[in-house]
């Protein structure tokens, strides 16, 4: 029995979700078996969190709220490590500290 997850997370770097940080996102969606989508408001429109051209048009503002649905068997751990990305920074903050 597949399940459905929900998460938010509040993006605080500094670009939002440019070309580098949905790159990030959508290779770890793809590394899940789950569905995940995320979108800008809880109740959607909802995008596939595995197509980089589509997670790039959302173009997510600093400061946006992130949700995410993940649909499947691993769709807690799914949910979860795009919550745990997000909430460090796509790994960016060393290269904004060094470009800061």
């Amino acid at each position: 029995m597949s399940n459905t997850v929900t998460a938010s997370a509040l993006l605080t770097n500094a670009v939002g979700l440019h070309a580098r940080p949905s790159v990030k996102l959508t290779q770890l969606a793809k590394t899940f078996a789950a569905t995940v989508e995320i979108a800008l408001a809880a109740d959607g429109p909802w995008i596939d969190a595995k197509s980089p051209v589509k997670v790039m048009r959302v173009k997510a503002p600093q400061g946006a709220t992130l949700h995410v649905r993940a649909i499947g068997d691993d769709a807690a751990a799914a949910a979860a490590a795009v919550v745990d990305l997000v909430a460090r920074k796509f790994d960016e903050a060393d290269a904004e500290a060094a470009h800061g």
